[in-house]
């Protein structure tokens, strides 16, 4: 009889821990860009022409775009900034290349939104004594994610975070949940995973033997929900819905310890 109940939960980022929505990527791009331009020539770093530095970004940033969709496999946006601008001369110190990465970011993390009451939530999913963490394909550097979430004061509640960018494997592969889970030092069983997309969060995490569930968002907007997946519209609804699965957790284990020939012989009852 095993002690089967929620211990962790893992999100992922865009759309369920953070909404951003439908964006314009090439306004929200142009915007990265002048901003990253405008430091470099603010430090005499050797830039050109505002319009070829942005092309040549954008052409760049297409072209391992469409490498890693051939690949399945991520890259880390800081590493491909360094080899653009190694090309054109450009040396930052360490602090300064972040720095660089969160211009281009920025204009993202302005639109990225967490629910009104979020620390709230994750507060209350802690009390209950529910490890947590952040499982999210993106090329973005963990710096400028990270930054974001420090900016919103919920960094600190995540124990394990595991970016694709940093890893040889992205969702769906299921490996990624299994370094999330090794990392937050959880059973894949135990885990709970809160996701918006079905084809990339949701049926991999239920391969992966985790319990999922389904944030409302217009990703999922009208397609086929799988059958024993939750489903929430917001994040605050975890802390109800957790406590729901253990106590049947709970009601089980005790059914079935009852249940068991010795004791239901000796008639011993728990």
């Amino acid at each position: 009889m095993a002690d089967k109940k929620i211990k962790a939960v893992l999100f992922d980022l865009g759309e369920t821990l953070l909404d951003f929505g439908k964006i314009k990527k090439l306004r929200l791009f142009r915007e990265g860009a002048l901003h990253s331009y405008n430091y470099l020539r603010g430090l005499g770093q050797p830039t050109g022409g505002f319009g070829s530095y942005c092309w040549q970004n954008l052409i760049a940033l297409h072209i391992r775009c469409w490498i890693s969709n051939i690949t399945r496999r991520d890259f880390d946006s800081l590493v491909l900034l360094k080899w653009i601008g190694a090309k054109k001369g450009i040396h930052l110190d360490t602090e300064q290349w972040k720095h660089f990465a969160w211009l281009w970011y920025e204009p993202l993390s302005r639109v990225g939104r967490a629910e009104p009451r979020i620390k709230e939530t994750l507060a209350a999913l802690k009390e209950l004594g529910i490890k947590l963490g952040i499982v999210s394909n993106t090329f973005v550097h963990r710096s400028s994610l990270e930054r974001h979430l420090e900016q919103l004061s919920i960094l600190d509640y995540f124990l394990a975070r595991v970016y694709s960018s940093e890893v040889k494997f992205r969702k769906p592969d299921v490996r990624i949940f299994k370094a999330a889970a090794e990392k937050i030092g959880e059973r894949l069983e135990d885990i709970m995973f809160v996701g918006d997309r079905i084809d990339t969060d949701i049926k991999p995490a239920m391969k992966a033997g985790m319990q999922a569930v389904l944030k409302a968002s217009y990703t999922n907007s009208g397609k086929r929900i799988p059958k024993g997946v939750f489903e929430i519209k917001q994040l605050s609804e975890l802390p109800v819905l957790i406590e729901r699965i253990n106590a049947e957790s709970i009601r089980k284990v005790d059914a079935e310890v009852v249940g068991t020939p010795f004791l239901r012989d000796k008639g011993i009852c728990v």
